[in-house]
């Protein structure tokens, strides 16, 4: 299904009897695929070939006007050590650590400008810092605009 349109993909698993569907940005994002005419698939979750229809499908994907990248970026769960989440989307970081985790972001350029949309935000730092266990600590996260530069 790969670099085939998003709802087409989904059509195509759908009439191929697979009924467990998932769909995430594969730019590592964490963004709603809320109009999926308007992505394109770049990964698939299981492989080509011949699976029972009971296997979850898992497609990767990014708007229609952006590259694909190389390697799946999609967020992985932290685990007792902070992750790295510098040039990662807020959302993404945000999503990829516990639920109870107090989580505070500030914008880095210092204009305190309120950060709604946070997948449209990037980390340009973080404490506690990569490597570091979290042991239930708070986490705060500098964050500038994707194309915006970290001070």
């Amino acid at each position: 299904m790969v670099g085939r349109g998003l709802d087409s993909a989904r059509e195509l698993a759908a009439d191929a009897g697979f009924r467990t569907l998932k769909t995430h940005d594969a730019l590592g994002r964490d963004r709603a695929q809320a109009f999926t005419r308007n992505w394109q698939v770049c990964f698939q979750s299981p492989s080509p070939g011949t699976h029972p229809t009971g296997t979850e499908v898992d497609l990767g994907a990014v708007k229609l006007d952006e590259e694909c990248p190389e390697q799946d970026q999609r967020p992985e769960k932290a685990g007792a050590n902070m992750p790295d989440f510098s040039g990662k989307s807020l959302r993404a970081a945000r999503g990829a650590l516990d639920e109870t985790s107090g989580i505070t972001t500030e914008d880095a350029t210092g204009e305190k400008r309120l950060i709604v949309l946070e997948s449209n935000w990037r980390v340009c730092s973080q404490k506690p810092a990569a490597g570091e266990p979290l042991e239930g600590r708070p986490v705060s996260f500098t964050a500038v605009k994707f194309g915006e530069t970290c001070p």
